[in-house]
């Protein structure tokens, strides 16, 4: 029997040790959270905004846009040296202005498909994490390092495509900025982003130490909010983009 238990922690072992930081999902969610519900405000203020003052909502937004660029960096980079209390408070506000940004296809979706696509596509991001979580956690090395070179080709494909979108839409809008073309990319992007939810939870523990929760919390945060914006936008597509009557 002893030798038999040794044996069994003798796999354990040797199927934890390609983990860096193996407590780091869990140090990571809470704010993940928080970064949820901190976007959340920024998207009422948006929303806000636009319903009392519109004429200032555009000049706002861009500023808005670079000014959440440039905390993405400084965010990014202080999180990946786990300098956590520097990158906390530059992740809250990289959050809020994220949420203020959001505010505008939000605003398109509920006057396009109703304020429930909203809650709809809360409720599937919600279930795609409980899925993930549960899933992505116990992929095999074979199937998880598969699935993160399928995505990584995938994110660059998708990049390409809404790249062509925006030239094409300004050359040749009856080609590239036509709802079909909007319903491929937004199909795409959110398959895409399905699967890297489940990828983020096998690589975190295997590219993050427990002290770069921040960092790990980065990366899943925009996973998440991305799965939310393109089934929004998948259900925009699927109405035709148009207003509802």
């Amino acid at each position: 029997m002893p030798a038999s238990s040794n044996f069994q922690q003798a796999i354990k072992e040797a199927q934890s040790s390609s983990l860096v930081g193996p407590n780091v999902v869990n140090k990571a969610l809470p704010y993940v959270g928080g970064g949820m519900v901190v976007t959340a405000l920024g998207v009422i203020a948006g929303l806000s905004l636009m319903a009392s003052n519109p004429a200032l909502f555009q000049p706002l937004f861009f500023v808005a846009f670079i000014a959440e660029l440039v905390l993405f960096f400084m965010a990014s980079s202080a999180a990946n040296n786990a300098n956590n209390s520097k990158a906390l408070p530059l992740l809250t506000a990289f959050s809020l202005l994220t949420g203020f940004t959001l505010s505008g296809i939000i605003a398109l979706a509920i006057g396009t498909v109703g304020i429930g696509s909203v809650g709809t596509a809360a409720f599937a991001t919600g279930i795609t994490f409980v899925i993930a979580s549960n899933v992505g956690s116990r992929m095999s090395d074979s199937v998880g390092q598969a699935l993160q070179n399928v995505v990584g080709l995938g994110l660059i494909g998708l990049i390409i495509a809404m790249f062509v979108q925006i030239l094409g839409g300004l050359f040749v809008p009856g080609m590239f900025g036509g709802s079909a073309f909007e319903l491929m990319i937004a199909g795409f992007g959110t398959v895409l982003f399905v699967c890297l939810s489940f990828v983020d939870f096998y690589t975190m523990p295997r590219r993050y130490n427990d002290e770069q929760y921040l960092a790990g919390a980065l990366g899943m945060y925009l996973t998440y909010i991305n799965l939310f914006v393109f089934i929004l936008r998948l259900m925009i597509a699927l109405q035709g983009g148009g207003r509802r009557d």
